[in-house]
């Protein structure tokens, strides 16, 4: 789970790696696991949004993206 504060990281870890100074190898490390986790966060959340969408088929059935791809407990 990303957090504001991871969010906030990233945001200070972008500026300093374009200002003069750069980032150091241990920064550069943190940035790409921030970065990887807070994708992995948006993905999560993007995926439980579009399982809980329901559709109505032609027929006037409504089916449910989550349980049509085995993806909703």
């Amino acid at each position: 789970m990303i957090t504001e504060k991871d969010i906030e990281r990233i945001n200070e870890l972008y500026h300093k790696s374009k200002s003069q100074e750069g980032l150091t190898a241990d920064e550069v490390l943190e940035q790409k696991a921030l970065r990887t986790a807070y994708i992995k966060a948006i993905r999560a959340n993007l995926r439980g949004q579009l399982d809980n969408i329901d559709i109505q088929e032609e027929d006037g059935s409504i089916t449910n993206l989550g349980e049509k791809y085995n993806r909703k407990g």
